[in-house]
């Protein structure tokens, strides 16, 4: 798929050898693992200095003056303890408390995976792929939406473990319907362990479920190594404007004192829950983000914490939410300038979009956000592949679409490579005036890597797309899906663990019960 896969592919400097290699990339799917992308092009900044300082200092007066409700009694607990300033459910906080208690926060850590080869560095110019998460449809390999099985997660996650530009295998990609929700955390959680060995992200809906979630990561990795490594990753979202609730804060709490990050993400729906304006509604999420962050220190001192959000604004016409606008690109690179402010990781949503199917406007919709969260050189980098129609389906072909367009933007992420410059160069005088570089050994050496070849769009004249079946991107995505399953090999748990997996699960669903009826939907 990408150039930088292929580089490790032996070289031909024969034509022979190039029709070979090209009969193997059709005949077979490279599915290593990208390394974490380091990004080595320039961020877009949107601020200048006096503009950053503007947003942080209206941040630290919402703060200290506004207040934020905590509605938890531990949080008000704690926060008194600290030294904020408590009021029923009403915390300020200081300005100087906040920068202290941020200022212990990782700039960067790595995410230790089951596979140690795919471990992966987040922060500063480090930055992973992660697939959406919570969809309560899919649309399947026939192109059906439907509601979601057991099953159909774990297509996903064998599909996240086999896609080259997805780091994570997330966690809920889609609702499995099959299981009581009260229990249904620890499946997902054992999917996303068994069928991929890369990091994955752990369930944050209850105190008790993200508790179930530690001790099945206690079980898989060690207590004592999960007390040096992240291994997994939590979502704790605000209820803006400026609420946290006591569900996300005692997820919050199980996460963070088993040394695991969580993403501290308010969730905004620019013109609703936020003013009706770019900079203001900035100036209000840094504040919810900052409060949580801090929040992360006050439960354990040096834990790491990434600093979240959701963004979308809010169609005036219909009320709905709206991906890809221009001001969801100019808050994203505002919010990267605020993070790397207080020198914190951050987090993001990519390849989002409305459309009901994979039709031009989730096209231009997902490319519109991939294109301005990679300029804003985000960090963790969440629902890169799948969402569609406002995150209530998950589709399986733009599923391997996204992931692709991943692939095309860690490529571009990555900068200009010189390594063959001078080698490049001498294939001039070579060719000359009027002459061509098809088969001139240099090309032959290089044509894999040289440029971007994506699958799934076709670029091949007319009368072979037609010849082919006249296949639209749609097709040609879930045919690539079929294809990459039957390939599927499952990275096998080590037995012992597995077995003790296994048992915790059953004792837990002994305990837990199974209140909800199977197939309820939302």
């Amino acid at each position: 798929m990408s150039d930088t896969i292929s580089a490790t592919r032996p070289r031909s400097g024969t034509r022979s050898g190039g029709r070979a290699a090209r009969r193997s990339l059709r005949s077979a799917h490279d599915i290593r693992m990208l390394p974490g992308l380091t990004r080595n092009i320039p961020v877009c900044e949107v601020m200048d200095g006096a503009q950053v300082e503007m947003i942080d200092a209206a941040s630290m007066d919402i703060l200290e003056n506004v207040g934020v409700r905590f509605r938890d009694p531990i949080a008000l607990a704690d926060w008194g303890a600290a030294g904020a300033k408590v009021d029923g459910e009403m915390v300020y906080l200081d300005r100087g408390l906040v920068r202290d208690l941020i200022a212990t926060i990782p700039a960067d850590f790595t995410y230790s995976a089951r596979n140690p080869a795919k471990n992966v560095r987040l922060g500063g110019p480090h930055s992973i792929f992660v697939p959406m998460t919570g969809a309560p449809y899919l649309r399947d390999l026939d192109d059906v939406r439907r509601n979601p099985t057991l099953d159909d997660l774990a297509m996903f996650h064998k599909l996240s473990h086999m896609l080259p530009a997805l780091h994570s295998s997330a966690h809920h990609i889609v609702e499995p319907y099959d299981h009581p929700i009260s229990q249904r955390h620890l499946r997902i959680t054992y999917s996303s362990m068994k069928y991929s060995d890369k990091t994955f992200m752990g369930m944050t809906t209850s105190p008790k479920n993200a508790e179930d979630v530690m001790d099945m990561c206690a079980i898989l990795f060690g207590e004592a190594f999960m007390e040096e490594n992240p291994v997994t990753t939590g979502n704790c979202n605000g209820n803006s404007p400026l609420v946290w609730d006591e569900t996300m804060l005692g997820a919050m709490r199980a996460f963070c004192r088993r040394n695991q990050p969580v993403l501290c993400s308010p969730f905004v729906l620019g013109g609703a829950n936020t003013p009706a304006s770019v900079p203001a509604t900035v100036a209000q999420l840094n504040a919810e983000a900052l409060s949580a962050l801090a929040y992360t220190q006050v439960i354990r001192r040096g834990c790491p914490a990434i600093y979240g959000h959701y963004l979308s604004t809010v169609s005036m016409k219909s009320g709905a939410p709206m991906a890809g606008t221009p001001e969801i690109s100019l808050m994203n690179f505002m919010i990267g300038q605020m993070a790397r402010f207080y020198g914190v990781p951050w987090r993001t949503s990519n390849t989002l979009g409305g459309a009901k199917t994979l039709d031009a406007q989730a096209g231009y919709e997902s490319a519109t956000t991939l294109s301005a969260v990679i300029h804003a050189g985000a960090n963790y980098i969440w629902h890169s592949a799948g969402w569609n129609e406002a995150g209530m389906h998950c589709s399986v072909a733009k599923f391997v679409v996204d992931a692709e367009q991943c692939a095309m933007a860690y490529r571009m992420a990555e900068g200009p490579k010189w390594g063959d410059f001078d080698a490049a160069l001498k294939a001039v005088p070579d060719v000359g005036p009027g002459g061509h570089y098809l088969g001139h050994p240099h090309t032959q050496e290089n044509f894999q890597t040289a440029f971007f070849m994506p699958e799934l769009f076709d670029n091949a004249p007319y009368e072979h797309w037609m010849v082919n079946g006249s296949k639209d991107t749609n097709a040609r995505a879930l045919e690539y899906a079929r294809k990459l399953l039957s390939e599927y090999e499952e990275p096998k748990l080590d037995a012992g663990k597995d077995e003790a997996l296994r048992d915790y699960i059953a004792r837990r669903e002994r305990e837990i019960p199974a209140a909800e009826a199977l197939n309820q939907e939302y």
